[in-house]
């Protein structure tokens, strides 16, 4: 066990050496990445809705910063060095304050892959532990292939995956500039390293992909019982905004909430319910109504396979019931 952990350090740590002048060269996105004042003194970013493609230049997810007298904190960091650059630059137009803190939701790449523009500034990344188990599997570099094909020329050969600096395994508190920042351990839920981000004077959560707004959200291979645990917890204690993973600024944290968890909800009892039936895929999917989630964005790109995989996730669990 000790030579595994020695092993996922020495890989994270090769992976956050210090980015050279030459890492950071990068066709600039064209699309408008506008920020959107949540609060005071808190600010976000907001991706297009739909799936990531070439025609939204990989930004499909929200970010966001929070501007402090000492610095500034940034939630997440979008899907390439291209738009963490475009993201850098907006915080400068709003503050002079440097960027003294990034704190990663989850490691998939549209969160994450923004994080080499922020190298010149130094910041503390910070992430969940259980995100280096899967930094240490070849997962992220499949990923990282696929996207600079998908993505190029904003993801290409010069991009690579930047590890955190600090990983935490319970809730943990820091503090800049008079506020009090809640690092705030989700999971396993949308993946097993979510990780949200309180802050407590502005009464603002960042929840990453533990919510969506306005789409359909992307279930990929979670345990969504797991997931609908740490809303129902989340629910028990609403902040008064949300910032989430993906979908505009909330006018109502409850509400988003509310979706993300009946879409969930209605996944598993749709396939449990072909699972008892002894249906195979097809034929459970085909059976389901989704006419209430047919229109929303993503639908087409993101429905099936979470359903898919959900019946996947329902077979199991009836196996271990047995």
């Amino acid at each position: 066990m000790r030579s595994l952990i020695r092993w996922l350090v020495l890989i994270c740590a090769l992976c956050a050496l210090p980015l050279k002048a030459a890492d950071l060269e990068f066709e600039p996105v064209t699309i408008p990445v506008k920020p959107v004042q949540v609060s005071p003194r808190v600010w976000m970013v907001q991706g297009d809705v739909g799936p990531v493609s070439a025609a939204n230049q990989g930004f499909n997810a929200n970010a966001g910063f929070v501007v402090t007298d000492e610095g500034v904190v940034v939630f997440d960091a979008l899907g390439s060095p291209a738009l963490g650059a475009a993201l850098r630059a907006r915080i400068r137009d709003v503050t002079p304050q440097p960027v003294r803190h990034v704190v990663i939701s989850h490691y998939h790449a549209d969160h994450f892959y923004g994080l080499q523009a922020f190298a010149p500034e130094g910041p503390m990344v910070w992430a969940h532990r259980l995100a280096l188990p899967y930094l240490a599997s070849e997962s992220p570099t499949l990923r990282l292939a696929e996207r600079r094909e998908s993505l190029f020329p904003w993801v290409n050969q010069l991009t690579r995956i930047v590890a955190p600096g600090r990983t935490i395994d319970g809730e943990t508190t820091f503090r800049l500039g008079g506020l009090t920042f809640r690092l705030i351990p989700a999971g396993p839920a949308h993946t097993p390293e979510d990780l949200m981000m309180l802050v407590e004077e502005e009464g603002v959560l960042f929840a990453g992909d533990l919510i969506f707004a306005g789409r359909v959200p992307y279930v990929g291979d979670a345990d969504s019982r797991a997931w609908l645990a740490a809303l129902d917890r989340l629910a028990a204690r609403p902040p008064s905004r949300i910032v989430t993973g993906h979908g505009p600024p909330s006018k109502d944290g409850s509400a988003d909430l509310a979706m993300t968890r009946d879409y969930l909800r209605f996944l598993r009892h749709e396939m449990a319910r072909a699972v008892d039936e002894m249906l195979d895929f097809d034929e459970a999917y085909a059976r389901v109504d989704w006419s209430r989630f047919r229109t929303m964005p993503a639908f087409d790109a993101a429905n099936r396979r979470n359903a898919f995989n959900t019946f996947v996730l329902m077979e199991r669990e009836a196996l271990q019931r047995r």
